[in-house]
């Protein structure tokens, strides 16, 4: 049932004649969003960025807008359009990227709605610096985003390299057709193909030199006690059992025969690092560190996995 604003009334009207321009209503958002105790963590990690988000999309202004326009003031019709999306977010607890039906990753503008994550993943800051050091010494030319939602990672891959061609799968038809939109948003589609796989299942053959995957790696007690905004995402893209591991396990036992010789996997399993090296001990992870610090992704080269093979598989195969 689509959203039907409330009368004027829904911002007193002395509220409306105080808030005049550009920056008046992003602080006002932002205070709104503050008093209601939102959580923010799809995007933006504060109240602030996000108020600055939904304004400028609801006055259908740059997200880099000079601050020179700030003192810009709004028309009736306008408040009225702000209003009503802060009043969204507020009530519904709804991610502002689903109020928007966009978000940013690596410098991209993505579609985003409820058919996929909102894309967000430490991953971007590894795009935009092209991987260095990691992959300063080595050659690619095909890279695989395993379970790619939107398909943002996968997309901002073949944006940012342009002479790579990059495989999207995962095994939600609705992320798919989003996926598929993004990739003809950001007009790559001659170097990306969008493939439905339950993981690996549909690449019998294929080897990539780069496989990135940020799957579901939330345990399901976490998931128990998530905020209300999670539960507007898709749970498939979220949960992973007890330890959130499901996915992960499975992706290293099955990534050496899907990357070539010299070739690299990065996964992300966030608050899920610590079981991981408890479940692998004896496996070197490199875990990279980012500019706000270590945010649970590991690198491994393929000799690390064969090499390791028989202690993954043990550790994947118990979960079957």
């Amino acid at each position: 049932m689509p959203y039907t604003a409330r009368p004027f009334e829904l911002a007193d009207a002395n509220v409306t004649q105080e808030l005049a321009t550009i920056v008046d209503f992003i602080r006002y958002g932002a205070s709104r969003f503050g008093a209601a105790g939102l959580t923010f963590g799809h995007s933006y990690d504060n109240a602030l960025d996000e108020a600055t988000h939904l304004v400028l999309h609801a006055l259908h202004l740059p997200h880099d807008l000079s601050p020179a326009y700030g003192q810009a003031k709004l028309t009736a019709a306008e408040k009225h359009a702000v209003l009503a999306l802060i009043d969204r977010r507020v009530d519904e607890h709804r991610p502002v990227a689903y109020l928007t039906g966009e978000a940013w990753f690596a410098g991209l503008k993505f579609k985003s709605d409820g058919r996929a994550l909102v894309p967000r993943s430490p991953i971007a800051e590894l795009i935009q610096g092209g991987f260095s050091p990691w992959l300063d010494e080595r050659h690619v030319e095909r890279a695989l985003d395993l379970c790619t939602g939107s398909g943002c990672i996968g997309i901002a891959m073949a944006a940012h390299n342009p002479d790579w061609q990059v495989d999207l799968a995962d095994i939600s038809d609705d992320a798919l057709a989003l996926a598929r939109e993004n990739v003809e948003f950001q007009d790559v589609g001659e170097r990306v193909r969008v493939i439905k796989s339950d993981l690996f299942a549909s690449f019998a053959g294929e080897r990539y030199d780069l496989i990135v995957s940020n799957p579901p790696y939330v345990t399901e007690q976490e998931f128990a006690a998530l905020p209300p905004e999670y539960g507007h995402e898709p749970k498939l893209g979220l949960t992973a059992g007890h330890d959130g591991l499901d996915f992960a396990l499975r992706i290293l036992a099955a990534a050496p025969d899907h990357l070539t010789e010299d070739g690299v996997l990065i996964v992300e399993v966030g608050e899920s690092e610590r079981a991981l090296v408890a479940t692998l001990p004896n496996v070197p992870f490199n875990w990279i560190e980012f500019n706000v610090g270590q945010m649970g992704v590991f690198l491994l080269d393929r000799r690390d996995l064969v090499e390791h093979a028989a202690e993954i598989h043990r550790a994947a195969s118990a979960r079957k």
